[in-house]
């Protein structure tokens, strides 16, 4: 009986080719989209799960009252790890004080490379339960050792044994090599980490830290724990978010520092905080992908319900004879199963390879590094069931619908399938476009946010700025000859000194008072050391004031504010007045207007700009515009060699940098139009099966109609108005969901643009005239058709 299911159901297939086609080619769209989609997702949700015990792992935040508000931060002071080890020891299983993800150089023979470390103590190794090639987890015990991943070692060492092999450090110490781990994967909050130091060798070099009179108030490390085995982790949250409070000085505690834990499993999904609460973060992405995954999907089993309800009469006299010769309807529910799931299986298949090719491209717009799960037991379950529930859903509507015909009235020529028999289709093609437009709104609203955002001043000029990191001292300890030498052989207009980079906040700081301040009110304001030559050099904007010069030597103890910074302090007249910073005075010489330097979608934070004693950490340049960009840099790197032989020459343009804030968004706006435009196709195909349907339900009264005397023009409107009447339909529906879709999604971003009422006029023209492509190929056809052969008799 299957067997003849089988035979039944593949002849049906190759006697209507195109419908087959348009079916088969809609429903493996739609599988391929669910799949990226789903992978995409199983990506997302997995993050981090690589490290076995993810569960139990957290990191230490903080919400202090700052600036009128909560502010949450992961930096920590570096007390703060010996004192849980010693109050609360036996809640944590690890407690793993840790620096920040930063570059360093890395020096072995003639070899030298940055790449991304982080200095950490000794039982990190074992709480990211790293897979060692070689070694063991007390590998960083030595403070003069040093991890690497099996690619960095291969990088550094080729095919030789990197074990006890020495490589020097930022052309400093040298460290040797005590362990080697498996490379970590691309989802895990480490992927960056190439290599990992002690934490010893972090404390015997930083003099920051030794030098330190007050480190519990002090933020710039972090701090990682794992739980211990029974230990309830939001209950041991509560317990030790006073520690550091009672460890402040009392002038301090005005900032009623509260820590907390952040679950590992919440890192990458949920990693948002606003006004000291978890506000989420890509986990509504997810959702959203989630949600037009199975969308997608639906269309295509919209398509073949359609398309399959709408062949009614031509197979219900099919129907009509297998039940007058003993067919049970069962029987009949099942043959018409059978081919919608055979169809699912072969669009199945058509998907996996879909899926193989697109992959490559997916990754690169996605920023992915995802593979298809062939080994996984789970994935092939999952891509089976998907498929057999696929071709079920896509299968039902006409296997109960077909099979209910009574074979009375469909021998005797008596059956006809009434006018509400269409009422379903035309509900689903209703759905399918406002799937369709629902997304293409929501695209045109997310790149119309990133223009937005892109076209925000940025209080300085980008074009032909360059950071230099730093990596050795002997350039900035030169700074003055370099400065000649650059200008003099054309390869910058302007040069100077500073302590964090353009596009990033590195320094925070509080202790600022000024008149008429609220005794009452904590603050921490960005605070950037840097050259006299820093203003000038970027082309930032004064609205009040002067720059810093050096012909001022009272400069040193000078201040220029920001707009926001002023407006936040309540000073009328900024320029002369004196704020004090940890019981020094300065003298504000100058207003500029906001610069971005972190988010474009955030206001920008009042910001404090002075003279830095040795403002050594970045260079910036402003290139030559009269020379080529790679010209100039080949200067450069020559003149910095002259200085600095050993270290690379490692730059980074401002624009370039900038642009990189808009990538989350952009990857996104990509993302979402790929998805629409395939929403589109999908749709559209059902639409051209249901115009082709159409035509030849309607052949004979085409022809009498041209008898008549229609013209071409009437027999196209007459087969094209249903379906604009459906899209119109849609649009409506559509509008409303779309605007309240994406006014809440805008809600996450301080600075945003707003939903324009031409975005859904463009929508609701580009979906009028889609369709009437779509159909006018069908509907002209017919109406061309020699009314001679319409009207002849069967």
């Amino acid at each position: 009986m299957f067997k003849n299911y089988l035979k039944a159901a593949w002849r049906n297939l190759l006697k209507n080719k195109a419908h087959s086609f348009i079916n088969i080619t809609g429903l493996s769209a739609g599988m391929a989209v669910a799949m990226l989609i789903g992978l995409w997702v199983w990506d997302e949700v997995t993050f981090n799960h690589y490290h076995k015990n993810y569960d139990r792992i957290a990191t230490l935040k903080q919400n202090q009252l700052l600036n009128g508000g909560i502010d949450t931060w992961q930096s920590m002071p570096y007390p703060i790890g010996d004192a849980l080890r010693n109050s609360y020891g036996n809640y944590f299983k690890h407690v793993v004080m840790s620096s920040w993800t930063q570059p360093h150089l890395l020096t072995v023979g003639d070899t030298r490379i940055m790449k991304n470390g982080n200095s950490m103590e000794p039982e990190a190794l074992d709480m990211l339960s790293l897979k060692m090639q070689q070694g063991t987890y007390a590998a960083l015990k030595d403070p003069y050792s040093i991890v690497l991943s099996a690619s960095l070692a291969r990088t550094l060492f080729g095919d030789a044994n990197p074990m006890d092999k020495l490589i020097k450090i930022d052309n400093k110490d040298e460290l040797k090599v005590t362990g080697v781990y498996e490379d970590l994967p691309a989802n895990t909050s480490f992927a960056s980490t190439t290599f990992f130091l002690p934490w010893e060798y972090k404390l015997i070099t930083d003099k920051w830290i030794r030098e330190n009179p007050n480190p519990w108030g002090s933020n710039g490390f972090q701090v990682f724990v794992e739980m211990a085995d029974h230990m309830d982790m939001a209950q041991v949250s509560r317990k030790i978010r006073n520690i550091r409070l009672d460890h402040q000085q009392p002038d301090e505690r005005k900032f009623h520092s509260q820590i907390f834990l952040h679950p590992m499993r919440k890192w990458h999904l949920y990693e948002q905080f606003k006004q000291g609460v978890n506000t989420g973060g890509r986990i509504q992405f997810v959702w959203l992908f989630g949600i037009i995954g199975v969308f997608v999907l639906l269309l295509a089993c919209i398509n073949f319900m359609n398309l399959s309800t709408a062949r009614s009469e031509k197979r219900a006299k099919e129907v009509g004879i297998r039940k007058a010769i003993g067919s049970f309807r069962l029987q009949l529910i099942w043959q018409f199963f059978g081919e919608s799931l055979m169809m699912s299986v072969i669009a199945f298949v058509l998907c996996l390879i879909l899926v193989q090719l697109m992959l490559p491209f997916f990754n690169e717009v996605a920023d992915k590094n995802i593979s298809m799960l062939w080994g996984s037991p789970l994935f092939w379950l999952a891509g089976i069931g998907c498929t057999v529930i696929t071709g079920l859903v896509a299968g039902s509507y006409p296997a109960l619908y077909l099979s209910s015909f009574q074979p009375v009235k469909v021998l005797k020529g008596t059956f006809r399938v009434g006018r509400l028999a269409a009422v379903p289709r035309k509900v689903l093609v209703v759905v399918q476009f406002t799937v369709s437009v629902v997304l293409i709104i929501g695209t045109i609203v997310i790149f119309r946010q990133v223009q937005f955002a892109r076209d925000r001043p940025v209080g300085y000029n980008r074009d032909g700025l360059v950071s230099v990191d730093l990596m050795a001292t002997e350039v900035a300890d030169h700074f003055e000859a370099v400065k000649h030498a650059l200008q003099s052989n054309g390869a910058v207009t302007e040069i100077a000194q500073a302590e964090s980079p353009l596009t990033q906040v590195w320094n925070t700081n509080g202790g600022f008072d000024w008149k008429d301040k609220d005794p009452s009110l904590s603050v921490d304001f960005p605070t950037t050391g840097v050259s006299p030559e820093f203003g000038k050099t970027i082309g930032w904007q004064f609205k009040e004031g002067r720059d810093f010069s050096r012909e001022f030597a009272s400069d040193s103890a000078a201040f220029v504010l920001n707009e926001s910074a002023v407006k936040f302090m309540g000073l009328k007249n900024p320029v002369g007045e004196i704020i004090k910073w940890d019981g020094m005075s300065f003298h504000v010489i100058g207003v500029i207007k906001d610069m971005i330097v972190e988010s474009p979608y955030a206001p920008v934070r009042p910001s404090v700009f002075c003279i830095a004693k040795n403002p050594n950490n970045f260079l910036i340049l402003r290139l030559n515009p009269a020379a080529s960009a790679t010209e100039a840099l080949r200067k450069i790197e020559a003149v910095f060699k002259q200085y600095s032989p050993a270290a690379p020459f490692s730059y980074k343009f401002v624009d370039l940098e900038y642009a990189r804030k808009f990538e989350n968004e952009q990857r996104i706006g990509k993302l979402s139009s790929g998805f629409a435009i395939l929403a589109i196709f999908i749709s559209c195909l059902g639409l051209f099966g249901m115009a082709t349907f159409m035509a030849e339900q309607r052949t004979k009264e085409i022809g009498i109609r041209k008898v008549m005397g229609a013209s071409v023009l009437n027999v196209w409107t007459l087969l094209s108005k249903d379906f604009v009447m459906l899209v119109v339909i849609a649009l409506l529906i559509a509008a409303p969901l779309a605007y309240f879709g994406m006014y809440k999604w805008l809600q996450h971003y301080e600075y945003r643009s707003g939903i324009a009422w031409w975005i859904f006029a463009v929508t609701a023209a580009g979906a009028v005239i889609i369709t009437l492509l779509t159909v006018s190929y069908q509907a002209i056809k017919a109406a061309l058709m020699n009314p001679v052969k319409s009207l002849r008799s069967e």
